[in-house]
């Protein structure tokens, strides 16, 4: 059996060369794109862009207090993270392969419950808010 080590190392990655302010620069490069890719390419980022793009000014013009803004826009944030994971996640699936396989649907569906569960907590969160606030 072989060490990890041996198999791997950052020093032989080409794309691990960047240092410092370039690295950090590099890095904030390829988030830009992955959310460009993300806008172009998957509609349930984009409909849940919409989403955020509703829900924030929402939770800024309501009097809420500030921990339950960051909440409010931090659960509406969240979605958006589990799904550009989601996403990535279906992406390395589909570079694999595009044939049917047990393996790829489980991770794919895995993904997709993440987003789910994440929707739901946003949900919860927000519904509690508005009742509370609505009850006065």
């Amino acid at each position: 059996m072989s060490e990890p080590d041996a198999e791997y190392s950052s020093e032989r990655n080409p794309h691990k060369g960047n240092r410092g302010l370039t690295r950090a620069w590099q890095a904030c490069r390829n988030s830009w794109s992955g959310l460009l890719f993300a806008i172009r390419e998957e509609s349930a980022f984009r409909q849940e862009l919409t989403l955020t793009a509703c829900l924030i000014p929402l939770a800024l013009l309501l009097p809420f207090s500030a921990a339950e803004r960051l909440m409010l826009i931090g659960s509406v944030v969240l979605v958006l993270i589990v799904e550009l994971l989601n996403s990535s996640i279906e992406a390395a699936i589909d570079r694999i392969s595009f044939e049917h396989h047990g393996l790829s649907k489980r991770a794919k569906d895995y993904g997709s419950a993440a987003v789910m569960l994440a929707l739901l907590i946003c949900a919860m969160v927000w519904i509690t808010f508005i009742f509370r606030l609505a009850a006065g």
